[in-house]
């Protein structure tokens, strides 16, 4: 049974896609609104109510996209699916009078997908190693590359103190030769596009190394 998360203004999920009523999975209405993005629910996957009013729903769905840390669906109608193109940035769509039978295949496919890719998800912060991406609470990050693996790396040991040395062995390599300091200096950078918010979420320990808190 998934957990899905359905963004409409419709009094019930059966009045948005009636097969999702016959499959038991775990559904719950929100506003469809970008503020009940902000702290979700725990979900595996996002509808989006866009049968009408579809510019609206365009501009919505791009900012769940950025905000989601799972498969986002569109809800369209028969007259909708003319309007919908790659810039709304879903992951995929069914129209509301879907059968069940499809609807589960579809659902099944999206989740298993999300279940087999490589994706770290701590203290708010989702990397898929796959996409190449990071995300703090829905904010894309936009990193360099070792600033990338460095934050995957503490992202994969929350809670766990690095030296600066391990860190250089682990993240850089056992081949890179220059000193600790480059590790500083990253870490710097790293909390910086974290953002003055978050910046604490990577602690340094004096005369040790540092770690992500895990929270």
């Amino acid at each position: 049974m998934a957990r899905i998360l359905l963004f409409t203004g419709a009094a019930t999920s059966a009045d948005v896609l009636p097969s999702l009523a016959l499959l038991g999975h775990q559904v719950r209405s929100v506003p469809a609104q970008a503020e009940a993005a902000v702290s979700p629910p725990e979900s595996d996957l996002w509808l989006l109510d866009a049968r009408s009013n579809l510019l609206a729903a365009r501009t919505l769905c791009r900012v769940l996209a950025q905000a989601a840390p799972c498969p986002l669906f569109v809800v369209v109608d028969g007259t909708g699916l003319v309007a919908l193109s790659s810039e709304w940035g879903f992951g995929d769509f069914v129209v509301s009078d879907i059968g069940p039978a499809e609807l589960a295949t579809r659902l099944t496919l999206a989740l298993t997908a999300v279940s087999t890719s490589e994706v770290i998800t701590t203290s708010g912060i989702v990397i898929d190693e796959l996409a190449y991406s990071a995300k703090l609470h829905g904010r894309a990050l936009d990193l360099t590359y070792t600033e990338f693996e460095l934050l995957k790396f503490l992202a994969q040991n929350p809670g766990h103190v690095f030296t600066r040395q391990q860190l250089l062995s682990d993240v850089w390599g056992y081949d890179y030769f220059g000193g600790t300091r480059t590790v500083d200096v990253h870490i710097r950078r790293l909390r910086a596009k974290l953002g003055p918010d978050h910046e604490t979420m990577i602690e340094t320990i004096r005369n040790v190394g540092y770690r992500l808190a895990a929270r």
